[in-house]
């Protein structure tokens, strides 16, 4: 048998891009992103940018080197996705301009870690398909729900929530299907490059199916022929005001007289905090106030801080960012479960008292992951499942808050984020969760968007932000559930984790063949 050593085949090499381009082309493909979201809508990108990733590390075999690239599209993806947080931090928070800056970097740097260990596990452990490739990344989306609390912000399927002919996917499988069927076939047009036929057909194969599932159109919920008068009630109060001492009893009366034409309506809807003390303190007001309108035939929804007094001398009082329902003589309350991280709570507070001058640190409490619905009609007319805020990027917090309820209703202020992109992509947010609930969501703010959301994702009605205004209409009842309601994440979250496993098998059994065939004679004949 012949051993021809000079004629042994040189092992093939994917040939890497020069390191500034593919740094430059990392960044950039991050930082368009945020352009396929509210408010610009260039839907195509939510396509592109994933699709210039995939490209960047078909090419590269050093997970090191993955790891960075990854690092940099998420830095791009989420300092230019996210600076709206600079207009409170700088604004609100009184932190000079370039402190502000050097937070955002740090939050993006942070953030980006999700896409550099995706990255590196790809490139480290799969066989490098589009398959794995959108496994991982619903992954990654999926940390980001709970990893530190979570920021569930900036997910590729949200742009696709006003294209209808895509709205079939979500109330099956959230917004991470559309995300998955985004990132997908942005990976697969790049085989197209590399004429790997067998990644295509899959690619087309699994695209047609989804898209055929989307085409379908089964209405998973029905309205029960009940309608709900609302008027949400948008005050715009300026936040520089509104926390002041001695404003919260204004800020009441604003709300107050808005809502004198009003009662008589199913229900009013007052915004986040829209009484900016606690309920204890403005307890002679709130009582007159649902007073009156339960004498007229309306439930009233305010948001409010409700303070919870210690049962023992021993114990502290616990505080809650609420909404608080007056009905028919009767009071509910939700309390927030996701609270926003340093801004609602600090991470990690107990290790502050051990530090002196910081003993003793309040933060807000989470609310019960179990509450029931609010209950119109004294507890036996429709439910409404609550949100406050922040809680809608949650889709599984809002998937548990919908289940028993006939419709839903969230509560905001983001007069924190002034002008920027960062209440029209919670916005964006609210319609997913109606699309995924098969529910319609009323939602109240301060400053905007007001609006009311119907069950396929669609704002029905609004009302300019920055204008103090009254959005009234009429909100069906709905009934029944959809898949996505029933199983929440876990079968796309399973399904992508089975990609992932099945693409490690194939990368290893690709190089156990590699590690047989060693030597190669001039004739291509393997000498085993």
């Amino acid at each position: 048998m012949r051993t021809a050593t000079n004629s042994i085949r040189p092992k093939t090499t994917t040939r890497q891009l020069p390191l500034p381009i593919s740094v430059m082309a990392a960044l950039s493909a991050g930082a368009m992103f945020s352009l396929a979201l509210a408010p610009y809508f260039i839907i195509p990108i939510a396509v592109l940018s994933p699709m210039l990733l995939y490209a960047l590390l078909k090419k590269c075999d050093s997970p090191k080197r993955a790891f960075w690239l990854g690092e940099l599209y998420g830095f791009g993806t989420w300092v230019v996705g996210a600076f709206w947080l600079y207009h409170s931090i700088h604004y609100y928070g009184g932190v000079p301009s370039w402190a502000a800056l050097v937070l955002i970097g740090a939050m993006s740097l942070i953030m980006g870690l999700f896409h550099a260990l995706m990255a590196w596990a790809f490139v480290r452990f799969s066989a490098k398909q589009p398959i794995s490739f959108a496994g991982f990344w619903i992954l990654q989306e999926w940390l980001k729900t709970w990893v530190l609390s979570g920021f569930p912000w900036l997910f590729v399927g949200y742009a696709f929530t006003d294209i209808s002919w895509l709205n079939g996917i979500a109330p099956i499988f959230g917004v991470f299907g559309l995300s998955f069927l985004a990132v997908f076939v942005g990976a697969a047009v790049i085989e197209l490059f590399y004429r790997n036929i067998g990644h295509i057909m899959i690619g087309g194969i699994l695209t047609t199916a989804v898209v055929m599932i989307s085409l379908i159109g089964v209405n998973w919920t029905k309205p029960t022929g009940k309608l709900t008068s609302v008027s949400l009630i948008q005050g715009n109060i300026p936040q520089d005001l509104k926390w002041q001492e001695g404003f919260g009893i204004q800020t009441l009366g604003i709300y107050a007289g808005l809502s004198q034409s009003e009662w008589g309506r199913d229900l009013v809807v007052w915004p986040e905090a829209a009484i900016p003390l606690f309920q204890d303190e403005a307890s002679d007001h709130i009582n007159a106030l649902a007073k009156q309108a339960n004498a007229d035939g309306s439930a009233w929804i305010t948001g409010i801080m409700y303070r919870k007094t210690p049962s023992d001398e021993s114990d502290q009082a616990t505080f809650y960012n609420s909404v608080m329902l007056y009905d028919a003589n009767q009071v509910s309350v939700y309390k927030k479960q996701q609270l926003v991280p340093f801004g609602e709570y600090i991470p990690f507070g107990g290790l502050l008292d051990i530090l002196p001058g910081l003993e003793g640190v309040a933060s807000l409490s989470r609310g019960d992951d179990k509450q029931p619905p609010l209950k119109l009609g004294g507890g036996v007319g429709d439910t409404i499942g609550a949100a406050i805020c922040y809680e809608v990027a949650y889709p599984e917090t809002t998937r548990k808050n919908a289940l028993g309820s006939n419709f839903l209703l969230t509560v905001s202020n983001d007069a924190w984020f002034g002008t920027t992109a960062g209440p029209l992509q919670h916005l964006q947010m609210v319609q997913m969760r109606s699309l995924e609930t098969g529910r319609w969501f009323v939602r109240a703010t301060n400053n905007g968007v007001t609006a009311l959301i119907d069950h396929q994702g669609r704002i029905i009605k609004q009302i300019p932000q920055f204008q103090r205004d009254i959005l009234r209409g009429d909100v069906p009842s709905y009934v029944g559930r959809t898949p996505y309601m029933v199983w929440g994440h876990y079968p796309m979250l399973g399904f992508s984790l089975v990609l992932i496993f099945l693409s490690i098998m194939a990368k290893k059994m690709k190089n156990t063949t590699a590690k047989r065939e060693k030597f190669y004679t001039a004739d291509g004949v393997v000498d085993r």
